[in-house]
């Protein structure tokens, strides 16, 4: 992958997480939902295979 492809992913893979979890702490939850699906998405066209980072809210939803 070119480096200026990858270091654009990234950047929009830290993005996405960040308002993810601005999105959340903010009750806004169709936004949390929209950029967890962005980061997600970035996380496999990367070929990244970063852990999920909402891997714990989502084990604490199925929990409840």
């Amino acid at each position: 992958m070119d480096k200026d492809i990858e270091k654009n992913l990234i950047s929009m893979l830290r993005e996405a997480e960040e308002k993810a979890w601005e999105s959340l702490g903010k009750y806004k939850f169709q936004m949390f939902g929209y950029w967890a699906s962005i980061w997600v998405h970035i996380n496999r066209i990367g070929n990244f295979k970063k852990p999920n980072p909402f891997r714990k809210i989502v084990q604490l939803a199925r929990d409840n």
